[in-house]
């Protein structure tokens, strides 16, 4: 296993307790514990707490996303190994180094959390989110630079 992918698997764990205890216990707490127990030795600690406190700091913005990519599951009916899957993939999507991490690398990543540590249709579910934010995302871009090229003519 990359030290990519553990890291990926630790923030996810970490952000699944704390989202299973309503949130109430003490993320930082939890991500060293899980740091101690999965990842001794683990090279890139500073991604796990990237990817934590990413996902914390834009938690809003985060969820209304997948409420617009996924309208007919409300997000506390989403299972909550999948609901923090998805939640990683998008601050990866969104706010991550996308030079160190490409888009399909990030939704390739959260697909294969989610058949690891999810459901059976797990996998299936964050794949069809993921691809639903990427496209927006992709549209997005290709608008922006057809503004800007206008704008240059």
């Amino acid at each position: 296993m990359s030290s990519r992918h553990l890291s990926r698997s630790i923030a996810m764990q970490s952000l699944y307790e704390w989202d299973f205890s309503d949130r109430k216990l003490d993320l930082d707490k939890t991500v060293e514990k899980n740091l101690k127990e999965f990842g001794p030795g683990l090279e890139e600690e500073g991604f796990v707490w990237q990817l934590v406190t990413g996902v914390v700091k834009y938690l809003e913005e985060i969820d209304q996303i997948i409420k617009k990519a996924a309208p007919q599951w409300p997000i506390g009916q989403i299972a909550i190994v999948d609901r923090n899957v998805l939640r990683l993939g998008i601050y990866e999507l969104l706010y991550g180094d996308k030079k160190a991490v490409p888009p399909k690398v990030a939704i390739n990543e959260a697909i294969e959390l989610a058949k690891s540590f999810g459901g059976e249709n797990s996998g299936k579910f964050v794949n069809g989110v993921l691809g639903t934010v990427y496209k927006i995302v992709s549209k997005d871009a290709d608008d922006n630079k057809e503004e800007v090229k206008d704008k240059n003519k």
